[in-house]
């Protein structure tokens, strides 16, 4: 039972991003698996926020939670590169289109595993997080590190072994799941050995430092800007440049 609802999970998750139909490409998408009972949750509480929701919180009975990230084709991210402060509106439609996306598949999810027999429950890809701080009350990329898919990177992206141009989506699952082997390992080459500060460099406005810190308003001020020019697109918050350097597309520490 564990394995073959893992293997509905996956299987869904990818057959979703191939008949997506939408204008963005993406690289094959990735899945991990953790307990839901896993301390780090918990956790969170005083790493991230107080109020971080807990996996029983989005689904009673919670055993598991499914992470999965959407990686963007390279072909979005040299959009988005090649011009230092203007955002590319490729990058823009892959921002809407995606979170869309993962709504559409936490949707499916929800159904198929209900004809199962097994209750399941997610968050929005975006929009829930506290509009004063800033701060999520179900971190998608928070969760991502707990399931083992990727490690926070000097500019508080996620890093997985497909790089961090992309988005997160999860799942909690009323049900046992293998979970995912949790493999330590530093992916962000400044917290490596300090030999690479592009993110902090790209960023058009200074909101990143050398010391991992991150002026959170003045990086959402400057994303309300193009959330207006793309309105027409849809809720487009969006910038990107802290996320387009050689971490974009792999995990750039050898192993």
């Amino acid at each position: 039972m564990p394995e073959a609802l893992a293997e509905l999970i996956v299987a869904t998750i990818e057959q979703g991003v191939a008949q997506a139909g939408t204008l963005t490409a993406y690289r094959k998408p990735l899945v991990a698996f953790a307990p839901a009972d896993d301390p780090q949750f918990a956790a969170l509480r005083h790493l991230a926020e107080p109020t971080h929701m807990l996996p029983e919180d989005l689904c009673p009975g919670a055993r598991s939670v499914v992470s999965f990230f959407l990686p963007f084709d390279v072909s979005v991210v040299q959009a988005n590169a090649a011009h230092r402060s203007r955002v590319a509106r490729e990058w823009a439609v892959a921002y809407v289109e995606t979170n869309a996306l993962i709504g559409c598949i936490t949707a499916r999810l929800i159904a198929l595993l209900g004809e199962w027999g097994v209750r399941a429950g997610a968050e929005p890809a975006t929009g829930n997080f506290d509009p004063e701080t800033l701060i999520s009350r179900w971190s998608h990329k928070s969760v991502a590190v707990v399931a083992g898919l990727g490690s926070f990177g000097l500019h508080h992206m996620v890093i997985t072994d497909a790089g961090c141009a992309g988005r997160f989506g999860s799942l909690v699952v009323a049900a046992d799941l293998p979970p995912s082997p949790r493999v330590v390992k530093e992916r962000c080459l400044y917290f490596y050995d300090g030999s690479c500060r592009a993110c902090v460099d790209q960023c058009p406005i200074g909101a990143l430092d050398v010391d991992g810190g991150i002026d959170k308003q003045r990086c959402w001020q400057r994303c309300l800007v193009f959330a207006e020019q793309f309105k027409a697109l849809g809720v487009a918050e969006i910038c990107g440049k802290c996320a387009i350097g050689p971490c974009a597309l792999a995990s750039t520490v050898e192993e």
